[in-house]
């Protein structure tokens, strides 16, 4: 069974917004950092980048999402008009839709999750699923719908009938701030540099979420070497005695060439974790999930630490340096602290 999808508009399907792709990546080559005039950027134009803004959201979220569009907008998309992609596990209600669209000139589609990519695999143990939610005592641990999600944005955003066509995804969420002026298309850096994974915070993970993560990974590294490319990122993952050092990107912030998702290894990996039973069993996030797949497969030169962009979602914030005093954010440093994390340090220091 397919999925149900509701559309917002009589010409944004999505074969209709990347018609006369060709064209449009003749003509790379004359972007740089202002998309005033250029007619790829004009609502229903063929953008150099088959991308767009995707949240999995629910009717309730609509004030939080809301908030998040207006600044993104104003913050860039006015200039770029990428469209937006809506998921939720039921259908969206019409105040939703037009709260939405109210926003933006940008293309909009909403979506609902196709059976089998939101619940409880076959194999998965209810009752011992239960007992973890019951007894846990971190953020989080009682709810069985964040599980759900987590195990939706680790295996199946990608595979999402409005994301088929896709090159790229940013993920977006309700109730964030984005802080600075954007001037240039990140879809477009991204394509051009060859760059698969982009992030803005990399905290440390909260241990009792994923106690069996990364020796679940050590195995699936064990049973598939020949997946692990020998230029890798394991050391932003993993101290010199093998232990976790617990490092990820947090995903509610990221950007990425989808082709890495839907790679046969990150299928791979996303299989043995699913079997695992990790996400009920425990509470596994996709942030450390798709940061261990990052350190596994991918090399530095392929992800791109956006700490241009000031960024705030509930809990942690980053803001550029020097933003207070200068430029186009407006925030404070000292308050956006996620630069000197262990983690982004981490980061800096591998090579």
């Amino acid at each position: 069974m397919g999925a149900v999808i509701f559309a917002s508009r009589s010409n944004t399907s999505t074969h209709g917004l990347y018609t006369g792709w060709g064209s449009a990546l003749s003509n790379l080559g004359k972007y740089g950092g202002n998309a005033e005039g250029l007619s790829e950027y004009s609502p229903q134009g063929t953008k150099p980048v088959k991308a767009a803004l995707v949240a999995l959201i629910r009717n309730d979220d609509l004030y939080g999402m809301r908030k998040a569009m207006r600044e993104l907008e104003d913050r860039w998309n006015h200039k770029y008009n990428y469209p937006y992609i809506f998921l939720n596990d039921q259908p969206f209600s019409e105040e939703f839709k037009r709260g939405i669209r109210d926003l933006t000139k940008a293309p909009v589609q909403f979506g609902v999750l196709e059976p089998g990519t939101w619940g409880y695999p076959e194999w998965i143990d209810k009752e011992k699923a239960k007992k973890e939610r019951e007894t846990a005592s971190y953020i989080k641990g009682h709810s069985e719908s964040y599980r759900f999600m987590c195990r939706f944005q680790s295996g199946f955003v990608h595979k999402h009938p409005l994301l088929r066509d896709l090159e790229f995804y940013w993920r977006i969420e309700p109730d964030v701030h984005y802080y600075c002026d954007i001037d240039y298309d990140p879809f477009l850096y991204m394509k051009k540099n060859g760059l698969k994974y982009g992030w803005n915070i990399a905290p440390d993970e909260y241990e009792p979420t994923v106690r069996t993560l990364w020796n679940t990974t050590k195995d699936f590294m064990k049973k598939n070497p020949q997946m692990i490319p020998e230029k890798n990122l394991i050391d932003w993952v993993s101290n010199k005695d093998g232990s976790y050092t617990k490092c990820h990107f947090w995903s509610n912030f990221e950007i990425v060439d989808l082709s890495f998702y839907r790679s046969p290894q990150y299928q791979a990996y996303f299989d043995h974790l699913d079997k695992a039973g990790g996400f009920f069993y425990e509470r596994w996030g996709d942030a450390p999930i798709h940061s261990l797949a990052v350190a596994m497969f991918l090399k530095k030169s392929e992800v791109h630490y956006f700490d241009d962009v000031g960024y705030y979602h509930p809990a942690m914030s980053h803001c550029p340096k020097g933003s207070k005093e200068r430029g186009k954010c407006v925030c404070d440093p000292q308050e956006g602290w996620s630069n000197d994390f262990g983690c982004a340090k981490r980061w800096r220091s591998i090579s």
